[in-house]
């Protein structure tokens, strides 16, 4: 789209908000209803887009972006009223009489840019908070997801109000475009390089954003644990999507020589999942783009070969890979991989994984695998990341009272549930005193020993 195409539609979109059009409930209860319709009728053409796309399997697909969004898009619907209700706060003795509240305003219009990796979940969520909110919303789906894209843009004219709803697909010329126009806000799913473009173009506008972002998320793991279970759900929640996913286990940290038992268990876990000859399993995905394949090709070099390894350009595939041995200055501990290689790094104590956590960005999730209450302690009080799962990764996003969303370079601010309330909303404080009676009396100047004495009392 053109930018001067682009430019109308702000401007279209922004004339529908300001009409009123998107405030009332039922209008915005409607367009849940709408995403909700949407998901059910087409969900087949997206799991079918996605399997174009990165290779997902119809049940992956179903579990993790269609029906985890038709979840959210329920729980908005059924609490909507409640979490838009206005809140009493207290009011001090000296502004007596008066009432003092909070009233949650939409934010005008926002752009939601979403990712490659789970491209229904992470464009579709936050617009279903966006909406629920009062908001116009423009949509700028992931290029590199193009076949999900075109069915999003397809799907969401059809099911949503097209004078407040506008998708805009392109590549980063169409997105420079948006990030140049004056928005209400911009919420923004990537890469933390990207997010600082985000940032910055936002920043001319002083526009505000939430970046959901990434890194290197650890999975701790020490002795007493129980390994197989460990193993099981580390490679769960690595190598689904192909191990692009913000939340995956970047890497293991292994204390206290539990590494080499921890690895037979994870190349266990890895056969029992997607079987001796992962290529040819039904569930197991694709990476995106040969960019992305030839860039976590020059990653398998590292440490020493456990499980996987095998890789074929051409179809975009790189088999579920298990490295140790790996050094802590390895090209593959130097980023994030988001992709389907698991390193892991062997240390002697939890003191020395917190102060290997530590010395890189703050994660997007730390994860760790421990009966010790004193270890669960220790890790929430010491370090600090987005989250935390204790026994279990990434599943933390399937608890809806959660907030979802990183700190520092994985990420600011967070969504889901009601935290997407306060994410796409102002609390806009009010305070309603009558004119009469006019206790104010006790603040206006000439000043006395009476009123002050009254004014202290009162405070």
């Amino acid at each position: 789209m053109a930018s001067a195409n682009l430019s109308s539609t702000v401007t279209r979109l922004r004339s529908q908000y300001e009409t009123g059009r998107t405030k009332p409930i039922p209008w915005r209860l409607a367009q849940l209803k709408g995403l909700d319709r949407m998901l059910r009728e087409g969900g087949d053409e997206l799991a079918d887009a996605l399997r174009a796309d990165l290779g997902k399997s119809a049940p992956e697909s179903f579990l993790a972006e269609i029906d985890f969004v038709a979840a959210e898009v329920r729980a908005m619907r059924k609490h909507l009223r409640s979490w838009l209700r206005p809140k009493r706060v207290h009011t001090p003795p000296h502004l007596q009489p008066a009432k003092s509240y909070l009233l949650r305003e939409p934010l005008g219009l926002v752009l939601v840019i979403g990712p490659f990796n789970y491209p229904v979940q992470l464009t579709l969520a936050p617009l279903a908070g966006a909406l629920a909110c009062g908001n116009a919303v423009i949509v700028k789906p992931s290029e590199e997801a193009a076949e999900t894209s075109a069915t999003l843009a397809r799907l969401l004219r059809e099911y949503l109000d097209p004078d407040a709803v506008a998708v805009v697909e392109g590549g980063a010329e169409a997105t420079s475009a948006l990030l140049a126009e004056r928005l209400d806000h911009i919420f923004f799913t990537g890469s933390p390089r990207a997010g600082r473009i985000v940032a910055k173009a936002a920043a001319e506008h002083l526009t505000p954003v939430t970046l959901e972002l990434g890194g290197k998320s650890p999975a701790i793991v020490e002795p007493g644990a129980d390994l197989a279970v460990a193993a099981r759900r580390i490679v769960w929640a690595k190598f689904m999507n192909a191990g692009q996913t913000c939340v995956a286990p970047d890497y293991v940290i292994a204390l206290d020589g539990v590494g080499p038992e921890l690895e037979r268990h994870l190349a266990e876990a890895v056969r029992e999942m997607y079987g001796h000859a992962p290529a040819e399993s039904p569930d197991y995905g694709r990476i995106v783009n040969e960019a992305a394949f030839d860039r976590l090709a020059g990653l398998l070099e590292a440490g020493r070969l456990v499980c996987g390894g095998g890789r074929n350009r051409e179809t975009r595939y790189i088999a579920p890979t298990v490295l140790a041995d790996v050094d802590a200055k390895d090209a593959v501990m130097a980023e994030e991989i988001f992709g389907p290689i698991l390193p892991v790094l062997s240390l002697d104590s939890l003191d020395e994984a917190i102060a290997h956590v530590n010395a890189g960005e703050k994660p997007l999730a730390l994860y760790a695998f421990t009966d010790s209450e004193a270890t669960r302690r220790k890790l929430l009080t010491r370090t600090s990341s987005g989250a935390v799962g204790f026994n279990v990764p990434s599943a933390h996003l399937d608890v809806p009272g959660l907030p979802f969303g990183g700190i520092g370079a994985s990420g600011l601010g967070s969504y889901h549930g009601k935290w997407s309330i306060e994410a796409f909303s102002h609390a806009k404080g009010v305070l309603d005193k009558p004119l009469a009676p006019d206790t104010m009396q006790v603040v206006y100047p000439p000043f006395t020993a009476v009123k002050e004495a009254v004014m202290r009392r009162l405070r």
